[in-house]
C-alpha cells in the first residue's frame, strides 16, 4: 500500500498548474513577448511550453509503453513542437493551460497503484535502467515548476511581484504583530 497514488498526483499537479495559470493571468499580454535574453523563450513561449509538459508522459502511459526504446522520439517531438509553437494570444494560452492541465489531472486520478508501480525501461545506457510509472508521472509537475520559477524571475524583470511572494509577504505581515506582543 502506498500513500501517494493517482488522486494525490492529480491534486498536486492541479495546485502547480493553478499557480502557473495565475501567473499567466497576471502578466499583461503586452509582456508576453518579453524575453530575458536573446537565446531564451519569451513569456508566451514559456507558457506554451508548459502547456505541453504533460504530452510525453501522457503518450507513454496511455499507450502502456513499457520501454522508451519503443518511442520514435524524432516523430513525437516534431508533433509536440508543432503544437507548442502554434501562435496563441494570452486568452488562448490560458485556455490551453487550463484544458491540458485538467485533462492530465483527470487522467492521473484514475490510475491504480499497480499501474503506477509498473516499471518502464529507459534508453540504453541510462541510469537507472528503469523507472516506475509513478516516478515518471511526477516529472511533468517538476518540469512545470522549473519553468514556473523562470516565469517568476521574468515577472520580477518586468516590474511585477509574483503572487506566491505577495502571499508570503502577507502571511509574514499578519504574524509580525503577534511576534512582538
Amino acid at each position: 500500500m502506498t500513500y501517494y497514488g493517482g488522486r494525490e498526483l492529480a491534486a498536486s499537479f492541479r495546485t502547480v498548474r493553478n499557480n502557473t495559470i495565475q501567473i499567466a493571468e497576471e502578466i499583461p499580454e503586452e509582456s508576453y513577448s518579453f524575453r530575458p535574453s536573446a537565446d531564451s523563450r519569451t513569456i508566451g513561449q514559456t507558457l506554451a511550453h508548459i502547456g505541453m509538459v504533460t504530452a510525453f508522459q501522457t503518450y507513454v502511459h496511455q499507450n502502456r509503453i513499457d520501454s522508451l526504446t519503443k518511442v520514435n522520439f524524432p516523430e513525437l517531438m516534431q508533433k509536440f513542437s508543432a503544437e507548442e509553437t502554434k501562435p496563441r494570444h494570452k486568452a488562448e494560452l490560458i485556455t490551453f493551460l487550463k484544458a491540458e492541465g485538467e485533462k492530465f489531472a483527470t487522467y492521473l486520478e484514475g490510475l491504480s497503484e499497480s499501474f503506477l508501480a509498473e516499471p518502464v525501461g529507459m534508453p540504453p545506457g541510462a541510469a537507472p535502467a528503469s523507472k516506475s510509472r509513478l516516478e515518471m508521472l511526477l516529472s511533468p509537475k517538476e518540469h512545470e515548476m522549473h519553468h514556473r520559477g523562470q516565469l517568476m524571475v521574468m515577472q520580477r524583470m518586468i516590474g511585477m511581484t509574483p503572487h506566491l511572494t505577495r502571499q508570503s509577504q502577507e502571511r509574514m505581515a499578519r504574524t509580525a504583530p503577534r511576534a512582538t506582543a
